[in-house]
């Protein structure tokens, strides 16, 4: 038996080299109904506002749309990026989407900007516009707003966030250091960590939450972590098709982000001495290869973060093996495609 309890996916949107946003879009589609035939327990859509390369930038948009065209996988936010927007407002809108569909809306929130920082003044423009040190206090009315309980002496107190309801969407606090895991502690929320963006110091973050978890949300701690995997039919294909990410992520570190590129052109590319150490430290959270190989990393990755949920983040540049690699690793893992999905507990 699997000591990883659940196993979900993280969709980015990927758009590739000579496509669209809108082909990416219908790819995010495609894959959520697949992964929820297969047996993947939750989807969570990204968000990243002015990239060329990913096309996600209102996951809440994407929640709703995946939601309604599949009917039993969890669909989620990976996550809102709660520094940009009114805490009521987010509220309001998975309070919405939890109404639509309920027992099946995850609310993840981070604290990156998911752009660079210009982007990230557009989105939050007005004199009004809270600064990154706010972020605890907007999770704190973020949460009052779900509930309907801020406390005596707020100023908004008394705000219904509305479509009111008996249940709230699940709510996870995303971080790639350990300053998202004190946080996830402090509020008694469960927690996922990006390992996919941040192979450093996640296994102590995640054991750290968990021992200094207090309840609030939850009543035990829950954590999952979030990787990049990559299953082909054979180790040296699944090698080959993870090279595109090589470029895609050279390319962003040096300050030419784009579209994803093809194996190909991966493969012409002239890298230089400096672009090659970027791609030996990115391959570092990069798990590739045949199924059964990618499987048992993935469960040592998982046992060492103590994490009972692996949330698998995959990008290939044709989209055909990005759905192979999902499916070989439902297969690897044994997913049960006709189980009923577990709820929150």
């Amino acid at each position: 038996m699997n000591p990883v309890e659940r196993f979900s996916v993280l969709d980015q949107s990927p758009i590739r080299a000579g496509g669209t946003a809108a082909e990416a879009v219908a790819e995010t589609i495609e894959l959520a109904k697949a992964c929820e035939r297969w047996g993947y327990h939750r989807y969570w859509l990204a968000e990243h506002h002015a990239s060329r390369g990913l096309a996600g930038s209102t996951p809440e948009v994407l929640v709703a749309h995946v939601a309604a065209r599949t009917s039993r996988i969890r669909v989620g936010s990976g996550g809102v990026m709660l520094s940009h927007y009114s805490a009521l407002k987010v509220a309001e809108n998975f309070r919405m989407l939890e109404t639509l569909y309920p027992g099946r809306i995850d609310l993840g929130i981070g604290r990156a900007p998911g752009s660079d920082q210009r982007t990230a003044r557009a989105l939050a423009h007005g004199s009004g516009a809270l600064g990154i040190e706010h972020f605890p206090a907007q999770i704190n009315d973020l949460l009052g707003f779900l509930r309907g309980d801020l406390p005596q002496g707020h100023p908004f107190r008394g705000i219904r966030a509305m479509p009111d309801g008996p249940t709230m969407p699940e709510l996870w606090l995303l971080g790639s250091s350990d300053e998202g895991a004190a946080l996830a502690a402090r509020f008694g929320t469960a927690f996922a960590f990006a390992h996919f963006i941040n192979d450093e110091g996640g296994a102590d973050a995640t054991r750290a939450y968990a021992a200094r978890f207090r309840p609030g949300v939850l009543e035990a701690p829950r954590a999952s972590v979030a990787v990049f995997a990559l299953a082909a039919d054979t180790d040296a294909e699944a090698q080959r098709l993870a090279k595109s990410r090589d470029l895609w992520i050279t390319r962003l570190y040096t300050g030419r982000p784009g579209a994803f590129p093809s194996v190909e052109e991966t493969e012409a590319y002239p890298y230089t001495e400096q672009e090659m150490a970027i791609v030996h430290h990115a391959r570092r959270r990069t798990i590739a290869g045949a199924p059964e190989q990618v499987r048992d990393r993935l469960l040592a990755l998982a046992s060492a973060y103590g994490a009972a949920e692996l949330v698998i983040v995959t990008i290939t540049f044709d989209f055909k093996a990005r759905l192979r690699s999902y499916q070989l690793l439902a297969e690897a893992f044994g997913l049960d495609p006709s189980a009923d999905r577990p709820g929150g507990d």
